[in-house]
């Protein structure tokens, strides 16, 4: 039997060994039931409360071409915290046909499942709630429940019984005055965190300063200025944070002010309250004016509330990238694109912006004009059709195969049988005939699968034709069609990054990654006949910012 072993960790009180001691006890017990190990999956220092696990999400994806027989874990919690996770993993396996295994309890059926799930999950609630429970201690006795705050030093290490202690660093402390004093005086977010950064000044962590780190969100009290501490006061419980179960990322939700924890530690105050009050004054006075300013079709706001906002999606949002210094290329203005580090930090000085139009429309241009040709369609139609021909005479020969092994099998039971009924009867002989009969049902049930993995399909008559009208429309749908966000989730899914290069005359080029570059480039190369007139090999997209585009080239 062929075996996988699935391993993971995520507390603070286990290590990267761990995660070689768990397969080593899995490897254990798989020899000593004579299996094949073919392979591991592993999640180091990943929560088993989300199943958006890398090892854990391959292991799904390979249980589904039944690359294994079997799965080995040394307990049923590593698979996860979430039992709905854990009961989903063995439904997905068992319909397979894939069996679950732990060296402590052997074969996983569904109760224990439903058992260790369930404790699995009492047990990273009863965390969270001590989690919380320690925090709020922490608080009351005029400590920051977690993280370290630009301003301060943390006093005592974790462990030595001060946890949470913190004392005011005077260089970072007149740096946090001075942002609260240029925000006050009209300066915008951008601004101060263009300056701090052409004079050398490290942001927290030692990063570059950036708008949002000055901005953050007043909601959530993050950020340089809206964070209470800097006032003297600490003030917890502003937030609850839930999993959303289909991303397995954590969102924030502002909570009830009567539910926020608030405690005064005059020792920790870094700005007075007037200038406190005048920051949160023009804060509010920037968020009343917020929609008429998106309605002008103004540039993002420098003021809190923007990330409250839900944009648009478009086709390449987040998918731009500046090779200049790495950043991203984000909306900076109405439906245009430049790089997010220049306009957040100015450590960039790459100044060139480009149209959404104009960039989605290279792209999808070139997707159009070589999907579109007539000659590509029709040896994708003859191909296609070779290869189901292919695959269907491969699982014929797989089920001749299986039933001539059915065969041998049912004369072997016959034998026996029949000399059972002649006297010759021995106790191994039932052993035996259990065993074959075993046999015998594992090739019927392989048998129906050959038989039923590749259902007749049938073409259009009309294919080419219906295959050209649909690509036509390909732009129209993605802009307004009903089908916008499926179109445009599944040519998302086929770009990796689109590197955008500034040139001296003022444009920039732009090379596409990913698996739709890639077939571009594959229709160029393969048949002379598919080329576009004058195009070059490659794969690399011009673009001139303001007038226009270039002629499109795929260069190799």
């Amino acid at each position: 039997m062929r075996v996988v072993i699935y391993a993971r960790y995520s507390s603070d009180m286990q290590r990267e060994a761990s995660i070689a001691d768990q397969i080593e006890v899995c490897r254990r017990y798989a020899m000593q039931q004579g299996w094949t190990l073919t392979g591991t999956y592993s999640d180091a220092a990943i929560s088993g409360a989300s199943r958006h696990r890398p090892g854990f999400l391959k292991l799904i994806a390979d249980s589904e071409k039944r690359q294994f027989d079997a799965v080995i874990c040394e307990a049923v919690d590593r698979l996860g915290r979430r039992l709905a996770d854990t009961s989903d993993l063995l439904d997905r396996l068992t319909f397979h046909g894939i069996k679950l295994f732990t060296p402590q309890l052997g074969e996983i059926t569904t109760i224990h499942v439903a058992v260790m799930g369930m404790m699995a999950q009492m047990a990273l609630k009863d965390l969270g709630e001590k989690t919380r429970r320690g925090q709020l201690g922490r608080v009351l006795k005029g400590r920051i429940a977690g993280g370290h705050a630009y301003g301060y030093d943390v006093v005592a290490e974790k462990g030595k019984g001060e946890r949470g202690l913190r004392r005011i660093n005077p260089h970072e402390a007149e740096i946090v005055r001075r942002i609260f004093k240029e925000y006050a005086a009209g300066a915008s977010p951008e601004a101060i965190a263009h300056r701090l950064n052409a004079e050398g000044i490290s942001g927290p962590g030692g990063r570059p300063w950036s708008n949002t780190t000055i901005r953050g969100q007043a909601g959530r009290g993050n950020g340089i200025l809206n964070n209470a501490v800097y006032r003297g006061e600490i003030a917890w419980n502003r937030c609850s944070y839930v999993k959303n179960p289909m991303t397995g990322r954590r969102q924030a939700r502002p909570n009830p002010r009567d539910q926020w924890e608030v405690v005064a530690t005059p020792e920790l105050r870094i700005v007075s309250d007037e200038l406190w009050n005048k920051v949160k004054d023009r804060q509010e006075a920037i968020r009343k004016r917020l929609p008429e300013s998106l309605k002008r079709g103004a540039a993002s706001p420098s003021a809190d509330g923007l990330n409250d906002i839900r944009r648009s999606r478009f086709l390449l949002s987040g998918l731009l990238r500046c090779t200049q210094c790495g950043g991203g290329y984000t909306i900076v203005g109405k439906d245009r694109y430049g790089c997010a580090t220049r306009r957040q930090k100015g450590t960039c000085d790459n100044r060139i912006t480009v149209t959404r139009q104009e960039i989605e429309g290279r792209v999808l241009m070139g997707l159009k004009d070589q999907l579109m040709a007539p000659e590509l369609v029709k040896e994708f139609v003859t191909e296609y059709g070779r290869e189901f021909e292919r695959q269907m005479a491969a699982r014929a020969g797989d089920k001749a195969l299986l039933d001539r092994k059915l065969a041998a099998v049912d004369r072997r039971i016959a034998a026996m049988v029949k000399a059972v009924e002649d006297g010759m009867y021995h106790a191994s002989m039932k052993q035996r005939l259990d065993a074959l009969e075993t046999e015998r049902a594992q090739l019927l049930a392989e048998r129906d699968r050959a038989a039923s993995t590749l259902p007749p399909i049938h073409l259009h008559p009309n294919l080419a034709e219906v295959y050209r009208r649909k690509v036509a429309e390909l732009e129209r749908v993605l802009e307004h069609g009903p089908d916008r966000a499926e179109a445009m989730d599944l040519i998302r899914s086929l770009i990796e990054r689109v590197d955008l290069k500034p040139r001296p005359d003022g444009g920039v080029d732009a090379t596409l990654h990913g698996e739709l570059a890639q077939i571009l480039a594959l229709m160029e190369s393969a048949d002379p006949k598919c080329q576009r007139p004058g195009a070059r090999p490659g794969r690399q997209l011009s673009v001139v910012a303001g007038r226009g585009f270039e002629p499109l080239t795929f260069r190799l």
